[in-house]
């Protein structure tokens, strides 16, 4: 195989095939990465209740360096698919560099805050003395040692946008399963391992995405890439930069927008009782399962989107939008007949107590009515990004999140009680769905009639 193959193969091979040859590495890892959270929040809650809720309060500040490395590995692998489209390839080099050298700088500098700020960025969230011990100790060692997250995400999606999604797969895997097997060790103390408590469980995150950065660096310097990377011809490009986070950025404030709404949702059902904020816990950890691998089918499915609108191949966009929307119905409806199905069993995986139970039953069925919109709805979203245009993205995320959802729940709850307040989930889904249908049908109408004129 020639190096033009490889990326050339997205404007050849038979869609179906070729969408889940690349999707599948990606569906899987991710798939392991929702089971590390669960399995570790399972680690950090035996450890004790306050050790938690330490953690909970640090969630939205990993949530934001996520966010930042993701949407910038977004934004970098929807542009160098369009310049390999595009026959640019000295470009998409120049572009690969970049974002690693952005990934070194948001290393450092998030590295610095973590060493002078860790104290105050939990005291926002809290003025309990243990838990702003706890919560800091834990933060500070994730965010000195951000690099090896910083790296990892971006490096990985340099490759996706070359169509290589089963070394990034292999990158998360070898993360996740590191992660899991030392947390125990390092939280408890077994065998000659020390008990760090909540540092331990920091360590072994950090340990872990080191290990996976290192692999993934030397698959991406080495010579069996199409993207050759030269970091000593390395030349800063302000342009490379703008087009990285003209899809980047609106990736970046939909993950961020993601962690507040999950505060403005629990902001709304504490008036109620605890019971009803674990309930809120327990379904965002569940639904991972289902809408990860929607997200791991997106890497499989932007390159190939943003290859053939670079080569100007309208009839295979039309063809992988339909598959990959299909597809993705098919992942989150799964979640909908598990979640009414079997939402008692479920529950109980997390905590046996009855009022929990009886709780969540209500809240998994009824939030759950949403997912088979879910589905399509995500890699609609994803649609825009691909052809880089990521503001209607980030428009219908904000619209869904905090124009439908937070206040259609809160007069739910507030007219008719907390289980009716759960069908604001469905309600919000439907409406961003029906707006999100009617954009992406006339961008795509106008898009695709420039392609075919060009043809």
């Amino acid at each position: 195989m020639d190096l033009t193959s490889k990326s050339d193969r997205l404007g050849t091979e038979p869609i179906v095939p070729l969408l889940l040859k690349l999707s599948i590495p990606s569906i899987f890892g991710m798939f392991i990465q929702a089971l590390y959270n669960v399995v570790d929040s399972i680690y950090i809650g035996h450890l004790s209740k306050e050790a938690l809720s330490a953690l909970s309060l640090a969630f939205p500040i990993q949530m934001v360096l996520i966010a930042v490395g993701v949407g910038t590995g977004t934004g970098t692998s929807s542009l160098i698919s369009r310049l390999l489209g595009e026959k640019r390839r000295l470009k998409a080099n120049n572009a690969a560099e970049n974002a690693v050298f952005l990934a070194v700088i948001y290393g450092i500098a998030v590295g610095i805050v973590g060493v002078f700020f860790s104290h105050a960025l939990i005291k926002m969230f809290t003025d309990n003395l243990l838990l702003i011990d706890l919560g800091k100790r834990y933060i500070r060692i994730i965010l000195i040692g951000s690099i090896a997250m910083f790296f990892p995400v971006i490096a990985n999606n340099i490759l996706r946008g070359e169509g290589n999604t089963f070394v990034p797969m292999l990158a998360m895997l070898i993360g996740a399963i590191i992660n899991i097997v030392l947390d125990p060790f390092l939280i408890f103390g077994i065998g000659f391992f020390p008990r760090l408590g909540v540092e331990g469980a920091a360590y072994a995150t950090v340990f872990a995405r080191l290990l996976s950065g290192i692999f993934i660096a030397y698959i991406l310097f080495s010579d069996k890439n199409e993207l050759k990377l030269n970091m000593k011809d390395f030349k800063f490009d302000y342009q490379i930069i703008k087009e990285i986070y003209q899809v980047g950025f609106p990736a970046m404030s939909m993950q961020i927008l993601a962690s507040v709404m999950v505060a403005g949702v629990n902001k709304i059902v504490v008036n109620y009782n605890v019971v009803a904020v674990a309930v809120v816990g327990i379904y965002f950890r569940l639904q991972s399962f289902f809408f990860m691998p929607v997200f791991g089918l997106n890497q499989g499915y932007i390159p190939i989107i943003g290859y053939n609108y670079g080569h100007k191949n309208p009839l295979r966009i039309k063809k992988t939008m339909k598959y990959g929307m299909l597809i993705g119905f098919l992942f989150t409806t799964t979640g909908l007949i598990i979640f009414q199905l079997f939402p008692e069993e479920l529950i109980r995986l997390f905590n046996q107590n009855p009022e929990l139970v009886k709780t969540g039953i209500i809240a998994l069925k009824r939030i759950s009515l949403a997912f088979p919109i879910i589905g399509p709805a995500i890699v609609g979203s994803t649609t825009f990004q691909a052809i880089g245009k990521g503001l209607p993205s980030l428009t219908l995320s904000f619209l869904r999140q905090f124009i439908f959802l937070l206040p259609v729940m809160y007069l739910l709850g507030k007219y008719y009680g907390l289980s009716a307040s759960w069908f604001a989930f469905p309600i919000s889904e439907l409406a961003a769905a029906i707006l999100m249908v009617f954009w992406l049908s006339s961008t795509m109408k106008r898009l695709l009639a420039k392609l075919e004129n060009s043809t």
